[in-house]
């Protein structure tokens, strides 16, 4: 009885076949990777800023809390919502 022999591995290069695909594909190398990170890290920027904007404006907090949170530096209403920061 024999015993198969096999390399471990992946091997050399497989057929991949030609396809195209608005995300490069297989490997894709694009020529301006560093641009469209850029752009993509300026565009999720944008959209944080657009929530926290947003959200410190909206807070309001009915109840007074018993100790300092950090959001009460930014917030809009803290000074009305807590007597103790006045």
């Amino acid at each position: 009885q024999k015993t198969p022999t096999c390399a471990m591995g992946g091997g050399g290069w497989f057929y991949v076949p030609k396809v195209w695909t608005p995300y490069g594909g297989w490997w894709a190398t694009p020529a301006a990777w560093k641009r469209n990170t850029a752009i993509a890290h300026v565009g999720v920027f944008c959209v944080c800023a657009a929530i926290f904007s947003v959200s410190s404006d909206r807070e309001r907090r009915p109840i007074a809390p018993y100790k300092h949170i950090p959001s009460q530096m930014w917030s809009k209403h803290a000074k009305e919502d807590d007597p103790s920061l006045k």
